[in-house]
């Protein structure tokens, strides 16, 4: 959307729209300098409704620098591009890319081929990339050529900036309320061991089970629903008494509370369930699903305004993540 006289938004009515000052709008959208959590959120959001594009990114296209932004998508095969979370951070860059006449394409990375960066660095089309499912070893090979222009959704590095969800608070606030509603024996289907962001959650829920003297019961997971499905069986079987079940996605989720269906298991009257993504199909499900919020269009918004701004942004923008209570637990 532009503003009412269908000219480009600035960055006065990106500051206008969120209630903030000019250089406080400029600081967040630039990712440097202090600006409060709010205020981070709010100009995302203004950014995100005026589909503001900052000039910078319109003067690199005047001297040629790239036409395309590029995400980078991390994963064991291509079938990691068909996942909605990636479409959501497309979706999000081509928003603001649009404006600029900036195209966004996608690009997959198999693990453990970090030297695929090289191809983008050569290619004088690229004018940044945002990586996705970003590893250690992935930013260790960041092509000199590129810093600068690369920008990571997940971990980062001091030569690569991060925006994430602060899936750690988020899994705690999760994981509280399952406590607060008498669960005792919760259990927890982690994410890829791979990816080092989906490690988050893990060391959140270690610490509120040591903190509150239950056992650990973790199982591996790979945010797919079929190994939700998998994950509960398992759970069943090992520990007969579990009574509630963390899944670090929503997708995993559903798999574990189909499996519990099948084997006769009430949700959430025997085992609760609960997510983390807060998806749409997530409010549809029966029983409705509780989870964690996850601003997944505001951080892709962010890191591509990051890129074609080409400034130097914080090394770590965090985007808050709340608890959504549901009928699953």
């Amino acid at each position: 959307m532009t503003t009412a006289a269908h000219r480009p938004a600035t960055l006065e009515d990106v500051a206008r729209l969120a209630g903030v000052s000019r250089s406080t709008a400029s600081r967040v959208i630039a990712g440097t300098g202090f600006a409060s959590p709010y205020a981070r959120e709010r100009v995302t959001t203004a950014v995100e409704r005026l589909g503001y594009v900052p000039n910078p990114a319109a003067r690199a296209l005047v001297r040629g620098v790239g036409v395309r932004l590029v995400v980078a998508v991390a994963g064991a095969s291509a079938a990691v591009l068909d996942c909605p979370y990636v479409h959501q951070v497309v979706g999000s860059a081509a928003r603001v890319c649009t404006p600029a006449g900036v195209g966004v394409a996608l690009h997959w990375l198999p693990l453990g081929q970090p030297g695929e960066l090289d191809q983008l660095a050569r290619d004088r089309s690229v004018c940044g990339v945002v990586l996705v499912n970003t590893t250690n070893e992935l930013l260790d090979a960041i092509p000199r050529s590129l810093q600068g222009r690369v920008v990571s959704i997940g971990v980062g590095s001091s030569a690569v900036p991060s925006f994430d969800v602060d899936n750690a608070a988020g899994a705690g606030e999760v994981l509280r309320h399952l406590y607060a509603t008498g669960r005792r024996r919760i259990a927890m289907v982690t994410g890829p061991q791979w990816l080092p962001c989906s490690r988050r959650p893990v060391d959140a829920y270690r610490g509120l089970m040591r903190q509150a003297g239950l056992p650990e019961r973790i199982l591996p997971g790979d945010f797919s629903a079929a190994r939700g499905r998998s994950a509960a069986g398992e759970a069943l079987r090992r520990w007969p008494d579990v009574d509630a079940i963390y899944a670090i996605s929503d997708e995993t989720a559903f798999g574990v509370i189909a499996a519990l269906r099948d084997e006769g298991v009430r949700v959430p009257g025997d085992v609760a369930v609960a997510g983390f993504d807060d998806i749409p199909l997530a409010a549809m499900t029966a029983p409705a699903l509780t989870t964690a919020s996850h601003p997944v269009g505001r951080i892709a918004t962010a890191a591509a305004i990051a890129v074609l701004d080409g400034r130097p942004a914080a090394p770590v923008t965090l985007f808050p993540s709340a608890l959504v209570a549901r009928a699953s637990a």
